[in-house]
C-alpha cells in the first residue's frame, strides 16, 4: 500500500468519522447522484459479457442448489464480530454450503473489544480457494494492521482469481481495496470510513450493500445479516433464502430510528464513534 493511502492507526474510523461529519456525511466520492451514475456506468460497462462462473445472473455455473459450495470468512486480530458471525449465521444453514473460518494460523481470535474470540479452522496456507471469500471490518487496530498484512492481501488476491463472491462487511472493504481490488467500482463501507474508498479508487455508493459483478460491499456490522440473505439467494433459491430469514426470525423493528448517520444527529453520530474507540483493546 502507497503512502498515500496508508491511514494512520486512529485513521480509519476515528479520523475518517471527523472527516464524514464535515462533509455532511455526502462520502469522499462526492454525491449520491454521482455514485448512481459509476454504478450505472459499470453495469452498462458489464452488458453482454460472459463469466464463465456463473450465468450472467451471479448464480452458480452448477445450477445453483448451493452443491459443493465453500463461503471462506477471513478473521484476524480486531475484527468485528457481528461482521462474520451475521453473514455466517445467513449462509450456515444452506443445503450443501460448508462456512469455513480462516485466519494466520488455527485457533482463537480475538475481537476487536477483546472481549470474544472466534475460532479459526483452518490456516491461510490451507485454504486457496472458494466460492465466496467474505472479509469482515474491525475497529482502527485491526483493519489498519490488515491493510498493511502482506499475507493476507496476498491470499485476498488469490481466493479472489477463483471466486463466483468476494464480499466484505462494514471496513472490510477498505481491506479489498487496499488488495487492489475496488479500483473504478462502487461500493461502500463502514459511515465513519467512507472517505478512505475513495483514497483507495473506489466510488462510495449508498445502500446496505452494493453489488459490483463479482464484488458485494456490505455497510457497517448489521448490513452483513442483509448481504448474507442475498448472498443466501444467490447460492441457493429465494425461496430458500426467505426460509433462511424466517429459521433466524430475522423481522427487525428498532426501538430506536438512528441506525444511519443520515438519521442521527451529530451528538449522537459522536457519541458512536465514542462507544468504538472507548471499546477497542489498544494495540499490545
Amino acid at each position: 500500500m502507497t503512502s498515500a493511502v496508508q491511514p494512520t492507526r486512529r485513521g480509519v474510523l476515528g479520523a475518517a468519522g471527523a472527516g464524514a461529519l464535515a462533509m455532511g456525511l455526502t462520502g469522499a466520492g462526492g454525491s449520491a447522484g454521482g455514485s448512481a451514475a459509476a454504478v450505472s456506468s459499470y453495469r452498462s460497462d458489464r452488458r453482454g459479457r460472459s463469466d464463465r462462473s456463473d450465468h450472467g445472473d451471479g448464480r452458480p455455473a452448477d445450477g445453483g442448489g448451493g452443491r459443493g459450495r465453500t463461503v471462506a470468512i477471513l478473521l484476524y486480530d480486531g475484527f468485528t464480530a457481528l461482521d462474520a458471525v451475521g453473514p455466517y449465521e445467513m449462509l450456515c444453514r444452506l443445503p450443501g454450503v460448508r462456512v469455513v473460518t480462516v485466519a494466520h494460523r488455527p485457533g482463537p481470535v480475538r475481537t476487536d473489544t477483546g472481549q470474544l474470540a472466534l475460532t479459526a479452522e483452518r490456516a491461510l496456507a490451507d485454504v486457496r480457494r472458494a466460492d465466496v471469500l467474505l472479509v469482515p471490518g474491525g475497529g482502527n487496530r485491526g483493519t489498519v494492521a490488515t491493510m498493511e498484512d502482506r499475507a493476507i492481501l496476498n491470499w485476498v488476491r488469490l481466493l479472489h482469481r477463483r471466486t463466483t463472491w468476494t464480499t466484505s462487511v462494514c471496513t472490510g472493504s477498505l481491506i479489498l481495496g487496499s488488495a487492489g481490488l475496488l479500483k473504478g467500482l462502487p461500493a461502500t463501507t463502514y459511515w465513519a470510513s467512507r472517505p478512505y474508498l475513495a483514497k483507495l479508487g473506489a466510488v462510495w455508493t449508498p445502500g446496505r450493500f452494493v453489488e459490483a459483478g463479482r464484488i458485494i460491499t456490505a455497510a457497517g456490522v448489521s448490513a452483513g445479516l442483509d448481504m448474507g440473505l442475498h448472498l443466501a439467494a444467490r447460492l441457493c433459491d429465494d425461496a430458500t433464502a426467505r426460509a433462511t430469514q424466517l429459521a433466524v426470525e430475522y423481522d427487525p423493528h428498532p426501538p430506536f430510528d438512528s441506525g444511519s448517520p443520515e438519521k442521527a444527529d451529530e451528538t449522537t453520530r459522536r457519541l458512536a464513534l465514542k462507544l468504538i474507540d472507548d471499546a477497542v483493546v489498544p494495540a499490545a
